[in-house]
């Protein structure tokens, strides 16, 4: 199979364009017709084709700048900030200064077969990438790297067949969606939304309710402290449904010498701090874990059934989020956990409710398993499709 192949650099089969910004301050510049695409509007795509931009400039702003129209079917790549989000245009478009896009030779290369390529292998084009305060990709550069071509028929087989395999895990994704939505859904027709509290049910502070409390973080200058079997929680870790394995465990020494708690399964977590839309969010352990100190741990309690209280701050994200305070990072604190309140059906109706997420819950288990499947199968195409042996 590999003798079919034949390796070309990238600026031997696409032309290679950088982008570039109007001024920001020219108001004949923006708000225009043209499409103009920043690597932000790619870092949430999730599918290979761009088709508008929230930005959008016109003609006069495109001729004051480097800017180029880059025509449908260019593969657009970006070259810093970050280093390798890549979309197909579905209509022509411009860029800022953080691409460097690549106007496929029909003859030469797939848009599509490129598009996955480039996509395989992020990993490398960011360590081609240079700059002290940022790393940021040249054209020279991306003009260099080599990319291993079979016939463009064969080309446009391989793509389909990962566009078939991607649009399997596409699906898997969205059922695991549609069940989340579900659960919600089924917490609003039971017991209304707890803001307005339209059903008059009893409000109750998470302090009052249950124990609060949080973990520690052992010394990294002990490498003995991470060898051990204690799951230990992340806030980067904590972002909905079950942990039931976490990145690092802690050993037995760290637990004791840090006095890191190990909470029962069932215990609830709510990220303090955290990058991102990381603060704010929750997580039920389904193991025996500590956790760091930027995670507030609501103990178990008889007053509550997990599932409902989990869901219901679940839904309260955005109100949990609003309550961080401080200066260069806004953060929530254990006060502020304790002081929220919820609503507190009777249990047998939360009860109720826990069933009904368990069954969800089950589902959701089974199209996970199903996904990581699909997701090692697409990995496999892709490897073998790009060394000539698919």
């Amino acid at each position: 199979m590999m003798g079919k192949y034949v390796k070309v650099s990238l600026g031997e089969c696409c032309e290679i364009i950088s982008g570039a910004t109007p001024k920001i301050s020219v108001e004949a510049y923006w708000d225009g017709e043209l499409y103009w695409v920043t690597p932000k509007d790619l870092s949430n795509l999730g599918v290979p084709y761009i088709a508008d931009t929230p930005r959008k400039i016109t003609e006069a702003g495109l001729r004051s700048c480097a800017a180029r129209l880059l025509p449908t079917g260019s593969v657009l790549l970006s070259s810093r900030a970050p280093i390798g989000h890549v979309a197909i245009n579905k209509l022509p478009m411009a860029t800022n200064q953080g691409f460097k896009s690549l106007i496929p030779d029909p003859l030469k290369v797939d848009a599509k077969y490129l598009y996955y390529w480039l996509r395989a292998n992020r990993s490398y084009l960011e360590s081609l990438g240079n700059g002290a305060t940022f790393k940021e990709v040249s054209k020279e550069v991306v003009s260099r790297v080599e990319i291993l071509l079979p016939e463009i028929m064969e080309q446009r087989r391989i793509a389909e067949a990962l566009d078939q395999s991607e649009a399997l895990r596409t699906k898997r994704r969205g059922t695991l969606f549609q069940l989340a939505e579900l659960t919600h859904s089924i917490f609003l027709d039971m017991f209304g939304d707890p803001v307005r509290n339209t059903k008059n049910f009893p409000l109750v502070k998470l302090g009052g309710l249950t124990k609060i409390g949080n973990g520690s973080t052992p010394s990294r200058k002990s490498p003995e402290y991470f060898d051990g079997k204690i799951p230990w929680v992340k806030t980067a870790e904590v972002r909905g449904g079950l942990i039931t394995d976490t990145e690092e465990k802690i050993s037995e020494k760290a637990r004791s010498v840090t006095r890191c708690k190990i909470y029962p399964r069932g215990s609830i977590l709510i990220a303090l701090y955290g990058q991102g839309k990381t603060r704010g969010k929750c997580a039920i352990l389904g193991i025996d874990a500590a956790t760091n100190q930027v995670c507030a741990v609501l103990s178990p309690s008889p007053a509550y059934e997990t599932w409902f209280l989990f869901t219901q701050l679940d839904m309260a994200y955005l109100r949990l989020r609003a309550l961080g305070r401080g200066g260069n990072q806004a953060n929530l604190n254990l006060r502020m956990i304790a002081d929220f309140e919820v609503i507190l059906p009777p249990l047998d109706i939360q009860r109720n409710f826990a069933y009904c997420v368990e069954t969800i819950e089950d589902l959701k288990a089974s199209h996970r398993a199903h996904l990581v499947e699909l997701d090692a199968l697409f990995a496999s195409l892709q490897y073998r499709a790009f060394r000539g042996e698919l």
